[in-house]
């Protein structure tokens, strides 16, 4: 389900990492894609641990934890806005920390949303990690999505 469309025009960004709340972020940035006409960016981020001081994993590790990552967007994307999305939409797998990742995606973007929390080791916080680094450090307006939040 990527590169729908190109990202010419007004961009919402939502990081999807598959947890309820990421999902909950999700069918938000589409229902505000859907009323403002932009088009709607889903990035899910994946990163391959150093292992033994340094040593990154071997290149087919990668690919296969990029394949899954993009299965598992294509998922939850299927799942949160059916098989007719109704809006322009571009999911994007994307190699990288998920803050970072998402702050670049965002320059230039209208809107920028997140969950409250995904799949950190911390699930009673607030906010996670991620929402609470890009609400810090983004270029444009960010939400942070509750768990639970209806459209």
């Amino acid at each position: 389900m990527s590169d729908v469309v190109s990202t010419s025009g007004p961009v919402i960004v939502v990081g999807v990492d598959g947890s309820d709340p990421s999902k909950d972020a999700l069918r938000w940035a589409a229902r505000q894609a859907q009323l403002s006409g932009a088009t709607l960016r889903a990035i899910m981020t994946w990163h391959v641990p150093m292992i033994n001081y340094g040593a990154a994993m071997p290149g087919p590790v990668e690919a296969d934890v990029s394949r899954d990552c993009k299965e598992a967007l294509d998922q939850a994307v299927a799942e949160i806005l059916g098989p007719e999305p109704g809006i322009k939409l571009k999911a994007d797998v994307v190699e990288g920390h998920p803050a970072e990742v998402l702050l670049a995606a965002a320059e230039g973007a209208e809107l920028l949303v997140v969950g409250s929390r995904g799949h950190g080791a911390f699930k009673g916080m607030v906010l996670g990690s991620v929402s609470t680094h890009c609400v810090s450090h983004a270029s444009c307006p960010v939400v942070v999505v509750r768990h639970g939040t209806k459209v």
